[in-house]
């Protein structure tokens, strides 16, 4: 329901009987850890995106991870992340026992600035990972002439952008590993899980290997030649995915003519700033994140809307100001300002595909009284 006792939620999962009977089949299998479910769910996002090999895992957090890993990133390297994403990005180079380098964004597509990384790049920097934000790709070409005049891999954190493209090309296609999630506020969704991406047979074959204890079947055992992990999906929830693939295209275009409507009815609220879709497109709006005045209390708004019945919630986080980047690696609230900024005044608004009209004007009609009412929460 989009209205739960009168409240607007935040965001929504679409399933209906097609899950259903997938799950149903795969039961009635007997195959319930990874099997034949997984094998076709991870084919179908292979062949959506345009890549060789795909490896469905738990979350994106644990690709993104096991990225790291088949990459031998370890103690003493340093990866360049963006500070504005949520603190798995970075979480998994800490991990691995390497330095996150936060790397400040650009507040118009909330995405890294290039011109940061590139100054940030040293002698010890191993890889880097762009994130995709909110649905939006990076602007993933000067990312990639950086990486190529240094000889770095690119891990794309793309959890919020299975079917976004950048100039056409499909996010998850771009860089040397790329990492989806299936968490039920992306586009799609198996309930939890990820998937690694790539083209390079060699970091395939290590990532078969490693996901699943380090072992390989021989005549009816396994043989351990690593000390592996345990990432895999289990054919349930490869289940859910796949009914989901079959539904995305649609969702996407439902999220876009929504997105279209709200940009519209939001013009007329002052001090907000509604997302941009820059030169390459392709924004699929996993999230529909708009940009407050300084000036205008964002927690105090999101508080006044929950007491009229509109869940929304902050775009993400910057993480220099969370005690935990902080305290490590030194840094002070603001080093990053366009980060800090966004993670002071970025604001996500539900939409998403059952919404109708009349549930848009109550969120824009709910901005518009939270704003307006901010003295109270001011003074």
């Amino acid at each position: 329901m989009i209205a739960d006792h009168g409240h607007i939620r935040l965001a929504l999962p679409i399933t209906g009987e097609e899950e259903i009977e997938e799950i149903r089949a795969v039961l009635a299998s007997g195959y319930l850890a990874q099997g034949p479910k997984v094998a076709e769910f991870e084919r179908m996002v292979a062949d959506y995106v345009g890549v060789r090999h795909a490896f469905a895992t738990t979350s994106a957090t644990t690709a993104l991870h096991l990225s790291l890993v088949v990459l031998g990133i370890g103690r003493g390297d340093e990866v360049l992340v963006p500070d504005f994403t949520f603190p798995a990005t970075a979480n998994v180079v800490v991990q691995q026992g390497a330095t996150p380098v936060l790397v400040d964004i650009d507040l118009d597509t909330f995405t890294v600035n290039v011109d940061d990384m590139a100054a940030k790049v040293t002698s010890h920097t191993r890889a880097i990972m762009p994130v995709h934000g909110f649905g939006l790709s990076a602007n993933m070409n000067p990312i990639m002439k950086l990486a190529a005049k240094h000889g770095l891999p690119v891990v794309e954190d793309a959890a919020t952008a299975i079917g976004t493209t950048y100039y056409g090309k499909k996010c998850g296609s771009m860089g040397t590993l790329n990492c989806f999630s299936f968490h039920p506020r992306k586009a799609i969704t198996t309930g939890e899980g990820g998937m690694i991406l790539t083209d390079d047979d060699a970091l395939a074959e290590k990532i078969q290997l490693l996901r699943s204890h380090g072992g390989v079947r021989r005549e009816g055992r396994f043989t351990f030649e690593a000390a592996g992990f345990n990432y895999r999906m289990s054919d349930i929830l490869a289940a859910v995915g796949v009914a989901q693939m079959r539904r995305l295209d649609g969702l996407i275009a439902r999220r876009r003519e929504l997105v279209a409507l709200m940009s519209e009815k939001l013009r007329a609220v002052e001090g907000v700033k509604t997302p941009v879709e820059p030169a390459w497109g392709g924004h699929v709006y996993q999230s529909y994140v708009v940009l407050l005045d300084e000036g205008i209390d964002r927690d105090g708004v999101i508080k006044a809307m929950k007491e009229r019945g509109v869940e929304t919630t902050l775009g993400t986080y910057a993480l220099h100001a969370q005690p935990f980047f902080a305290r490590k690696y030194g840094y002070r609230a603001g080093d990053l300002p366009k980060s800090y900024r966004a993670y002071r005044h970025s604001l996500t608004l539900p939409v998403y595909p059952p919404m109708e009209k009349e549930h848009l004007d109550r969120v824009v009609q709910t901005l518009r009284w939270a704003i307006d009412s901010m003295g109270k929460y001011n003074g």
